[in-house]
């Protein structure tokens, strides 16, 4: 039974040109195989020199989860310090979240926090590929946290807590 490769598929068949597979095409069911991987991972490294997709890889190391969890914690932290400044007469400077704001103190922790949250994930999803060439990603996480250190560490200043 010849094996026909496509450029973009390989698909195997049968002489008189009849597909072989048998059941569902397991592709199909995206969900499912990230679930599944999340707690079976195979792909611990890159399998050749210079991959660095986001598919290359289906396991972070523990210290991506323990970045991310603090990143969101601080986010959190930064918008509930941001609703008492805002009770205490000040604005927010950041133009896409000044509407939520001024609506709800609830709606907006948790925007900020599912924005936050979803740049995480994708930051840490990101984390070994080269941003403008050179720039592994993983620095950006650092820098996030980093950064929601100054800040929180800026806004208990100004409720002069520290």
């Amino acid at each position: 039974m010849p094996i026909l490769f496509n450029r973009r598929e390989p698909v195997s068949a049968t002489s008189d040109g009849a597909e072989r597979r048998r059941g569902p095409d397991r592709r199909t069911r995206v969900a499912l195989a990230l679930v599944y991987g999340c707690f079976n991972p195979r792909r611990r490294n890159p399998r050749r020199d210079g991959e660095h997709a986001i598919g290359a890889i289906d396991w972070h190391h523990p210290w991506w989860l323990v970045i991310a969890t603090l990143i969101i914690a601080l986010c959190a932290g930064d918008a509930v310090l941001t609703v008492i400044l805002l009770n205490h007469g000040a604005y927010e400077v950041n133009p896409l979240l000044a509407p939520i704001v001024r609506s709800s103190g609830v709606r907006f922790v948790g925007v900020k926090i599912g924005l936050t949250g979803a740049g995480v994930v994708l930051l840490t999803l990101l984390a070994r590929v080269k941003a403008f060439g050179r720039l592994p990603v993983a620095l950006l996480l650092y820098g996030v946290l980093i950064g929601y250190g100054v800040l929180i560490t800026y806004e208990l200043r100004l409720l002069g807590w520290l």
